[in-house]
């Protein structure tokens, strides 16, 4: 049994004396994991940074097994995180979640090339930011928690859209709130890809996908809380406004 393929590291830990295990998303194969051997080396080691674009082969006896890694690096973002804070978060919040959330060994074509072309923005700090927002929303999406903003869950309505219903995703109107605005969540333009998109309306979306992110696809893969990561890019980012 064995595939090659290119992939984004999610994440490495140490295997025995020598080794790591790393999880790595590929267009074809989703979220896989398998052994480095000598993934601790010098030579190695500096290759396996999460978010590196690597060119694996992995090769297994039975398919059910986690199989070896052989790995050639492509590109390292390291250089696009260097130094900056903002980038740097971002980065871990995106590969943390991903590994989070991820199935094992399903395919998520479109959410690849999403996180791929994302990934390739760090470091430009004036659009990653929304870059970032469009991501979590199809994150959402592809993982069956799609919000569906393009009409007032009570009123039918088009315009005059202003908040989202917590518990249905749906967007509903200032009329159509009423006595429940103070229930519901921010439904900035910015999520409906309208207007300019400044920074303040980006953390109100944030606000919004975040309260999903973990009361809704959180609670469906279990007890665990979502990485830690998200609301330290979150932090980062409203600190910087």
């Amino acid at each position: 049994m064995e595939w090659r393929g290119t992939g984004i590291l999610l994440s490495v830990r140490r295997h025995g004396e020598t080794s790591s295990i790393i999880d790595v998303f590929t267009e074809d194969r989703g979220r896989h994991a398998g052994v480095v051997r000598g993934g601790t080396s010098r030579k190695i080691a500096p290759i396996l940074q999460p978010g590196a674009q690597l060119d694996v082969a992995w090769r297994a006896r039975l398919e059910e097994h986690i199989g070896t890694f052989a790995v050639e690096p492509v590109r390292s973002r390291a250089a696009l995180v260097m130094g900056n804070r903002l980038a740097l978060a971002g980065l871990n919040a995106v590969t943390g979640l991903l590994a989070f959330c991820l199935p094992e060994r399903e395919a998520h074509g479109p959410l690849y090339r999403r996180t791929e072309a994302l990934l390739d923005l760090l470091g430009q700090d004036d659009v990653w930011p929304l870059g970032y927002l469009q991501w979590e929303l199809a994150l959402l999406q592809e993982m069956g928690f799609g919000l569906d903003l393009s009409a007032c869950a009570v009123t039918g309505a088009t315009g005059g859209l202003a908040y989202v219903s917590p518990k249905s995703g749906r967007a509903v109107s200032k009329e159509g709130a009423g006595e429940w605005a103070d229930r519901l969540l921010p439904l900035p333009a910015v999520l409906r890809r309208e207007g300019d998109a400044p920074n303040a309306e980006i953390a109100q979306g944030l606000e919004t996908t975040g309260y999903f992110l973990a009361n809704h696809l959180a609670p469906d893969l279990g007890s665990k809380p979502l990485p830690e990561a998200r609301a330290r890019f979150v932090d980062a980012f409203n600190r910087a406004l």
